[in-house]
């Protein structure tokens, strides 16, 4: 199975970056694992929120492939536990080679990419910096592939 995670602009902080190639480096061990990160033009950024979510979106679906499974990482998306993520992930990955999970820019997707990719989870009901949300994610990400394996990286 390959997982795919795109996410828009660079991190930063270089403590985040380590947590991020820590867990490349142990999400290896389960899947072909790819983080691309999409950079917006600065011009972008100087346009409307609906224009910058638009145009993100064209930068997203840019990287998208017909036959991916496409899971967008929405603060109004469904909520998992951990296990319930681990199933989910489980139940997707038998029937498609490439999944892959977006996480949008500073104002999220517009609501035509959401429309085109009903597929909606959410990490939490607090909000994150879009940085952190990667950490997060990958971190869940591995903890499902854990979970799936019965390994004890998991106590529930």
């Amino acid at each position: 199975m390959k997982v795919v995670l795109i996410v828009i602009d660079k991190v930063s902080s270089e403590a985040i970056i380590s947590l991020i190639k820590n867990y490349e480096n142990r999400l290896k061990n389960y899947c072909s694992f790819e983080l691309n990160t999409i950079i917006v033009p600065k011009n972008v950024r100087n346009k409307s929120i609906d224009e910058q979510k638009r145009e993100e979106g064209k930068l997203i679906q840019s990287h998208l492939k017909e036959t991916d499974f496409v899971v967008l990482l929405d603060e109004n998306g469904k909520e998992l536990s951990s296990i319930e993520f681990s199933k989910y992930l489980e139940t997707i990955s038998f029937s498609n080679k490439r999944i892959v999970f977006v996480i949008g820019g500073p104002y999220g997707f517009s609501d035509e990419i959401k429309k085109q990719y009903p597929n909606h989870l959410s990490l939490s009901k607090m909000t994150f910096s879009h940085e952190m949300v990667r950490v997060i994610f990958m971190e869940q990400l591995y903890r499902s592939f854990t979970i799936l394996k019965g390994q004890k990286y998991h106590h529930s």
